[in-house]
């Protein structure tokens, strides 16, 4: 058990930056103009150049907060960082499972507005699957302990 959670975690590493670049949405003004693909990756690009404060919340939020999460994890997998610190990680994988919350709501809006058609992408349901893999990896690593 304790090497299936090792790789299962470790396969988050890869799994996560798959996920920024996957498409979460597609979105269109009308049905009738082409929909443009937006994955986590260019939704911060787009932020960065009007929001700055928001571009970097949500950047720690999907990039940082999982990431740093899925490392510490393993380091306490692996013996090289002491248990004491799941608390915290695993506060660091709420605030990542907010992120797909503000994803989700964003689709829920823009669904509202009328004239926009949106599609959810695989990349949802990618990045939304890593985060829930992580929250259960990290429980499993506490109830391990």
């Amino acid at each position: 058990m304790k090497s299936v959670l090792r790789l299962a975690n470790l396969s988050l590493l890869l799994l996560f930056p798959i996920a920024w670049f996957a498409p979460l949405m597609r979105a269109g003004l009308l049905p009738i103009f082409g929909l443009s693909e937006i994955s986590i990756v260019s939704g911060l690009q787009s932020l960065w150049g009007t929001d700055v404060a928001l571009a970097l919340l949500v950047t720690f939020l999907a990039i940082f907060a999982p990431y740093l999460k899925v490392i510490g994890i393993a380091l306490i997998q692996f013996g090289l960082l002491r248990r004491k610190a799941l608390p915290t990680l695993e506060f660091l994988g709420k605030l990542a499972m907010g992120d797909v919350f503000l994803i989700a709501l964003y689709i829920v809006i823009a669904k509202g507005a009328g004239h926009v058609t949106v599609y959810t992408g695989w990349g949802l349901y990618l990045f939304t699957g890593c985060i829930l893999a992580s929250l259960t990896i990290s429980h499993l690593t506490r109830k391990r302990s």
